[in-house]
């Protein structure tokens, strides 16, 4: 009752098929991954973003007052002689508040048009400028010439509030300080520009300030 031992040659066989297959497990080629971190491996290209969309007319761009205020998306900040991006819904407010307060100082609601402008931007020139405007107007020189100081100690390259302010002075009989206006207005924009012919005309007394 001994098992009767195996053929020489089919145990040798066997034990070459147990070798044969031990080294074919050694010899499975490397992931993908692997290879692709060693030095003989190429990474993806990466992926080339979308371009961009088109966002319209920059303001930034917009060199003078009329280009700029002719995009609806930019307003003209008079203080730095920039064209700025309108962000929020206060600056769009302010600029209706002062073109409300703009035509009923021009059609001679005085009153009404500072109700108005005082409850814009104090900080912007325009709305400043059109207050000292709407004062003169109404007849008190002292509170004109105190926004129209204001207005241009924001912006002293604000020609317009320059001549107004020279009206001010001629109506109050400085015109010693019109006449500095005036010099400081030709120094800015030349002897040539509205402001400074429009000042000229009333001091020499032959234009009573139709603007």
């Amino acid at each position: 009752m001994y098992a009767t031992p195996q053929p020489f040659s089919r145990l040798a066989g066997k034990l070459l098929t147990a070798t044969f297959m031990g080294a074919a497990l050694f010899m499975q080629p490397a992931p993908a991954q692997a290879m692709s971190s060693g030095g003989g491996g190429s990474s993806p290209a990466p992926s080339t973003p979308a371009p961009a969309p088109a966002s319209g007319p920059s303001c930034s761009t917009k060199t003078t007052q009329s280009a700029c205020v002719a995009v609806d998306k930019c307003w003209w900040k008079s203080s730095s002689n920039q064209c700025k991006t309108k962000r929020n819904s206060g600056l769009i407010q302010n600029d209706k508040l002062y073109a409300q307060g703009h035509l009923l100082a021009k059609t001679g609601a005085y009153e009404k048009a500072i109700a108005i402008l005082k409850t814009a931007d104090q900080s912007d020139p325009n709305v400043l400028n059109m207050l000292g405007y709407s004062y003169r107007k109404n007849g008190d020189l002292k509170t004109a010439i105190g926004y129209y100081k204001t207005a241009l100690s924001i912006n002293p390259d604000f020609v317009l509030a320059r001549e107004y302010l020279g009206e001010g002075y001629v109506k109050a009989g400085r015109l010693d300080l019109a006449k500095l206006e005036l010099e400081q207005i030709g120094k800015r924009c030349g002897k040539g520009c509205k402001e400074y012919v429009e000042l000229a005309a009333v001091i020499a007394g032959t234009d009573t300030a139709t603007w």
